[in-house]
């Protein structure tokens, strides 16, 4: 027998589409959704807050002026429409238009919301058509932050599912409130003192220890074990959500809350807010995303609904650009393009033949120089992996003009094609072999870490045990435990940290954020560190011939910090080198073992380096709190090229 229908019902202040597996209320006209019924139960929906805290889309959003700050705004359609009704498929849009008489009021866009359900289907399909008029009545602004917020029932909600090795039953909302529990350092967190389950008592809870990257944020959601259900919220592609593949994003977290955020400044700061002008004209299609709810007979395991949840990811993403949305203005396949070819790294120190770029990530973004897609958020990114042998290829590539980018594991710098690319309906554009040149002028002398944009393969010490997540126990994102930035100045109570080249272990050695240390220990005072590389030089060749040594200093991350560089000498009045003041990804505080990457190429004079014993000084100054500090992903030395030196 074929699935019933898809219905649906109008009513005065509520609109119920249904295909007999699942009926979604939305208010009318304001498209906020109020009710998900779904095997047995009325409302999957937090029924005790107001119907417009269940389900909704929301911004964050700036007057460039400075009239209006950080204002947030849930947004409410003001005029319904049904788009497309049939037995197959139901389409309806709440739509907002803005006018100047709403200056200051509300955010400056053409907002239209669309919710599609199919028959058939385990679940609904929400996007949305942003518009900013190319007219100079349309103020300018900054857009912080958008995305769709899903507030579970907290009575049925308790198992939360973000990826195979981070899932956990969760404490309740009611735990973060005053009695049950002790907020910490910055809102966000907070120790569990009285918690409702007592083997809770004593863990840490912050919304950030659950944030993940783009390129692994497919599917997140929540399971109640009585009735098993699971609700899971599926993002297909990531071609319209900023910063490229390694931009993080928050997920789902004790409230029950699930999101699916498509534009914030987390983990990255005020690069990627994007800032419109006076009448700049621009209009982006944020998903659709997909909001699946499945079920398990009573006798089987409900944990087993991720297992189910992880599959229909699978096939939303193969089914990826979608047939079904109505909107013109999301592209289906045959208006869009491919791109493909061979990526190989040349570096001549490494290897005297081209080196295939196995595991590359190459991308298409909209044109500007090598390394903009991490900051770039107005438009549409598409990203790939390449083969072991370099090899990729990006599908359905919505048409317009793009640079082609891509960054190489196990090598610092980024690669940009420098002819920009066209994409036309239909196309398949084939690149042939594009070769990338890393930064290089010697060879290596030494090198700390690796080059993969993340601090993750330095040392990340436990948890003060009052702060633990026990999910992070032995765990690979063990960085994630709160207070981490505390540990420094506990292990290192009276010198800061001396890494000697030849003897040391980056993995044992290198503590993987360069933080502040604590004056004393129950003041909020701090101060600046200085971190020490010794290392011998065999010979000054460099020195008696006049060339030069290259420092290579990358970093994964940045929060209001300053990187200086002396040589030799600590005390040097100014350094040799500093970034002056940088970053405001938060990375530290937010539990992210990256933020933005920096890559900084300092040249080291003749003379400045001698034979035998050399130090290098790594300097954070900025002491106004303990988040302030900078992540390392990856240092070099490199010698004059030798044909240089005795030319």
């Amino acid at each position: 027998m074929s699935p019933l229908g898809v219905r649906l019902y109008i009513q005065d202040h509520h609109v119920v589409m249904d295909n007999g597996i699942l009926q979604v209320t939305l208010s009318n006209p304001e498209g906020i959704v109020t009710g998900i019924s779904y095997n047995g139960v009325d409302n999957l929906l937090e029924v005790l807050n107001d119907e417009s805290n269940r389900g909704y889309w929301d911004v964050v959003w700036n007057a460039l002026d400075g009239s209006k700050t950080g204002v947030f705004e849930v947004i409410k359609g003001t005029t319904f429409k049904v788009i497309k009704e049939s037995e197959e498929q139901v389409e309806v849009s709440f739509s907002r238009p803005w006018d100047p008489s709403l200056q200051g009021k509300l955010v400056p866009l053409n907002i239209d919301k669309r919710f599609i359900l199919l028959r058939g289907c385990s679940g609904f399909y929400s996007y949305a058509v942003y518009e900013h008029v190319g007219s100079m009545e349309w103020p300018a602004f900054s857009l912080g932050e958008t995305r769709i917020a899903f507030k579970l029932r907290k009575d049925k909600f308790h198992y939360m599912a973000v990826a195979d090795n981070r899932r956990r039953p969760m404490p309740l909302p009611d735990d973060r409130l005053p009695g049950r529990g002790q907020p910490l350092a910055y809102p966000e967190a907070v120790l569990l003192v009285n918690p409702v389950e007592p083997e809770l008592k004593g863990e840490v809870d912050d919304k950030y220890q659950y944030s993940c990257d783009n390129k692994d944020l497919k599917v997140h959601g929540w399971i109640s074990m009585d009735p098993p259900v699971g609700f899971w919220q599926i993002t297909p592609s990531d071609e319209f959500r900023s910063g490229g593949p390694l931009k993080q994003n928050l997920t789902s977290h004790v409230g029950p809350t699930t999101l699916a955020v498509f534009l914030s400044a987390h983990y990255a700061g005020d690069d990627l807010v994007p800032k419109f002008g006076q009448g700049e004209p621009w209009k982006k299609v944020f998903g659709p995303v997909f909001i699946y709810v499945n079920s398990v007979m009573d006798r089987e395991d409900p944990l087993t609904l991720w297992d189910d949840a992880k599959r229909q990811m699978l096939v939303e993403v193969q089914s990826w650009p979608y047939s079904f949305p109505a909107s013109e203005d999301f592209q289906s396949s045959d208006q869009r393009g491919t791109v493909s070819g061979k990526l190989l790294v040349s570096d001549r120190y490494v290897c005297s033949d081209y080196i295939p770029a196995g595991g590359a990530y190459v991308g298409l973004a909209p044109p500007g120089d090598a390394g903009y897609w991490q900051r770039e958020c107005k438009d549409y990114q598409f990203w790939t992996r390449a083969d072991e042998m370099g090899y990729f290829s990006i599908k359905n590539i919505r048409s317009g003009n793009y640079n082609l980018y891509a960054w190489v594991p196990g090598f610092i710098g980024d690669y940009r094609n420098e002819v920009g690319i066209t994409i036309t309906p239909g196309c398949e554009i084939e690149m042939g072999d594009i070769v990338y040149e890393p930064p290089r002028d010697g060879p290596t002398l030494w090198e700390i870490g690796i080059p993969d944009r993340s601090a993750a393969e330095f040392y990340v010490p436990d948890p003060d045990p009052k702060y633990v997540n026990k999910l992070y126990v032995n765990h690979p994102d063990r960085f994630r435990q709160y207070g981490l930035w505390e540990r420094y100045s506990q292990l290192y109570p009276s010198g800061d940290l001396v890494y000697t080249v030849g003897k040391s272990d980056y993995r044992k050695d290198w503590f993987f954020a360069h933080v502040n240390r604590k004056k004393e220990e129950n003041t909020n005072t701090y101060e600046g560190t200085t971190w020490q590389i010794r290392f011998t030089l065999e010979d000054d060749n460099n020195q008696s011939d006049g060339g030069s040594y290259k420092l290579r200093v990358a970093l994964a991350s940045a929060s209001l910090a300053e990187l200086q560089v002396r040589v030799n000498n600590p005390k040097a009045n100014r350094p040799l080198f500093s970034s002056g003041l940088i970053g405001r990804d938060n990375s530290i505080a937010r539990h992210g073992i990256h933020g933005l990457y920096w890559v900084y190429n300092i040249e080291i004079p003749s003379g400045v380096l001698v034979k035998g014993n050399n130090t290098i000084y790594l300097t954070q100054p900025r002491a106004q709190s303990p988040f302030q500090g900078l992540m390392y992903d990856y240092i070099r030395l490199e010698a004059h090229p030798p044909q240089q030196l005795h030319a």
